[in-house]
């Protein structure tokens, strides 16, 4: 399993990679493991201020439909249009092809909570 040291984590295993006042988000490898073969990506939230921990869309594996949180306060600016004809690019490639929304931060200072890779991998029992 993959858990990229250049990445920030949530115990709700969410992923982001923040870049000045943007960031990158999507769900883990061990999420989209634990998910199964995820068939259907639904995020409608483009254009939304959102808050930490805030619901941004869902994501349907064949027994499953699990919700997606923000790891940080910011407005939806992108969603991974790949994932609308292809979402199996999640479990194919979860930090790549697979990312689901880019946002703008609110406040980057709220980033202090995320998690370290090693401190995710403690909180799955990889580690």
């Amino acid at each position: 399993m993959n858990f990229p040291d250049n990445l920030k984590y949530t115990k709700d295993h969410e992923w982001i990679k923040i870049e000045g006042e943007t960031a990158t988000i999507g769900i883990t490898d061990f999420a989209q493991s634990e998910l199964g073969d995820i068939v259907y990506v639904d995020i409608s939230t483009k254009g939304d201020i959102l808050e930490k921990d805030a619901v941004f869309g869902t994501v349907e594996a064949v027994k499953t439909v699990s919700d997606l949180f923000m790891p940080i306060s910011g407005q939806v600016m992108e969603v991974n249009k790949i994932l609308d004809q292809k979402p199996q690019s999640v479990n194919d490639d979860a930090y790549g092809d697979g990312w689901m929304i880019k946002i703008t931060l609110s406040n980057p200072a709220d980033a202090a909570h995320l998690l370290s890779a090693e401190d995710y991998k403690k909180l799955i029992g990889v580690a």
